[in-house]
């Protein structure tokens, strides 16, 4: 079943998040075909920056989910000030199956 993962960035915390994005990168890598699309949510204006992440993770449960978003260098750098988990569907797009 697929599940996004939707984090919010504590205010202020670019350097934090530039600090463990390597890290960050490859335990999403890490993943491997399980993570069906990553990348950080930007702030609006002319000079977005990171203000977040999204995730689309296809697994077994909830509770995997869970257990991935916790182990994730960013959460446990401190970085998130909020993380939301939820099913997913995928209805439209190249990388989805027919």
């Amino acid at each position: 079943m697929l599940f996004m993962i939707l984090a919010h960035d504590k205010p202020d915390s670019v350097d934090l998040r530039m600090a463990n994005r390597p890290a960050h990168l490859d335990y999403i890598k890490g993943a491997g075909n399980r993570i069906k699309v990553a990348g950080p949510i930007l702030s609006p204006g002319d000079d977005p920056k990171p203000v977040g992440s999204m995730i689309i993770i296809d697994a077994a449960s909830e509770g995997a989910v869970r257990l991935f978003a916790e182990n994730d260098p960013y959460a446990t750098a401190g970085l998130f000030e909020a993380v939301e988990i939820k099913p997913w569907k995928a209805v439209a797009g190249d990388w989805i199956p027919a």
